[in-house]
C-alpha cells in the first residue's frame, strides 16, 4: 500500500515539477558559483590544502539534501492536514498510517536524490570530484534527508498554523545551514557552538560527503556518522507516526 501513496505523490509532482527547478537546480548552482568561485578566489591556499570550491561543494550537496527534505516535509505536510486535507482522504481508503507516512517519505527521498544527483553532475563538470567515492554522496544525501524529514513530519503534523514553520526555519534550518561545516570548518567556532554543530545531523552528512568527494577518511567514524543519522531518522519516524495516528485515527 505504501507504493500507492508514493505513486500519488509522483503523479502530483509530474504536474508541478517545473516549479521546483529553481530551488532544486538553479539556486545550488548559483550558490556554488557565488561562494565557491567568488568567495573562493579570496581564500588563498584553500582549506587544509584543498581548493575552497572543492572543499565546499560536498557540504553544499549535503545542505541541499537537508533543505529539500525539510522544505517538502513542512508546508506540504501541514497542508495535508489543514488545507487540502489529503491525509484524511488517504486514511479513508484501506491504508494504514504507516503506509501514508512511508509513501510520502519515499517521495521525499526521491526529491532529495534527484536534486543532489543534478548538483553532483554540475559539480563534477567543475572538476571538484577527486574520487569515485563521490557517488556515495547520494545515499548519504538520502539518509540526511530522512534524518531531518522525519522529525519535521512530526513537527508539521503537531501544529495548526504555518507561522510555526517560520520559527523552524529561522531557529533551525538557517543556523544549521550556516554553522555545520558547509562554508567553513566547525573548528573555527567557539567551543560551545562546536558541540551544537556536531550534534546537528547536517554536520555528519557534510563530513561523510566531504570525505567521499575528496577520497579521504572522515573526521569522525563513518559507521558512527551513519548510525547517528539513522538514529535521527528512526526517532523522527516514531514521533511522526505517533502524531499522524493521533490526527488520522478516530
Amino acid at each position: 500500500m505504501t507504493w500507492y501513496v508514493l505513486e500519488y505523490h509522483l503523479v502530483s509532482y509530474r504536474r508541478i515539477w517545473r516549479s521546483s527547478v529553481l530551488s532544486s537546480f538553479v539556486l545550488p548552482l548559483l550558490t556554488m558559483l557565488g561562494f565557491g568561485v567568488g568567495v573562493g578566489a579570496y581564500v588563498t591556499g584553500g582549506v587544509d590544502g584543498v581548493p575552497y570550491l572543492d572543499w565546499m561543494v560536498p557540504g553544499l550537496i549535503a545542505s541541499t539534501a537537508m533543505q529539500i527534505a525539510i522544505g517538502d516535509s513542512s508546508w506540504p505536510v501541514l497542508g495535508g492536514f489543514e488545507w487540502q486535507r489529503i491525509y484524511f482522504g488517504q486514511a479513508a481508503a484501506p491504508l494504514r498510517v504507516a503506509d501514508i507516512l512511508d509513501g510520502h517519505l519515499l517521495f521525499i527521498v526521491f526529491r532529495t536524490l534527484t536534486s543532489c544527483t543534478a548538483f553532483l553532475l554540475i559539480a563534477t563538470a567543475f572538476g571538484t570530484m577527486h574520487s569515485w567515492w563521490a557517488l556515495a554522496t547520494l545515499p548519504v544525501a538520502a539518509l540526511v534527508g530522512l534524518s531531518v524529514a522525519t522529525p519535521t513530519f512530526a513537527y508539521a503534523a503537531a501544529i495548526r498554523s504555518d507561522s510555526y514553520l517560520a520559527i523552524l526555519f529561522r531557529l533551525g534550518v538557517i543556523p544549521m545551514s550556516l554553522f555545520s561545516g558547509v562554508f567553513f570548518p566547525v573548528e573555527s567556532l567557539p567551543g560551545a557552538l562546536r558541540w551544537i554543530a556536531w550534534a546537528s545531523p547536517l554536520w555528519h552528512g557534510v563530513d561523510l560527503s566531504r570525505a567521499a568527494t575528496l577520497g579521504t577518511a572522515p573526521d569522525w567514524s563513518a559507521v558512527g556518522h551513519l548510525l547517528y543519522l539513522a538514529l535521527w531518522a528512526a526517532a523522527g519516524w516514531l514521533l511522526a507516526h505517533r502524531q499522524f495516528r493521533r490526527r488520522l485515527v478516530v
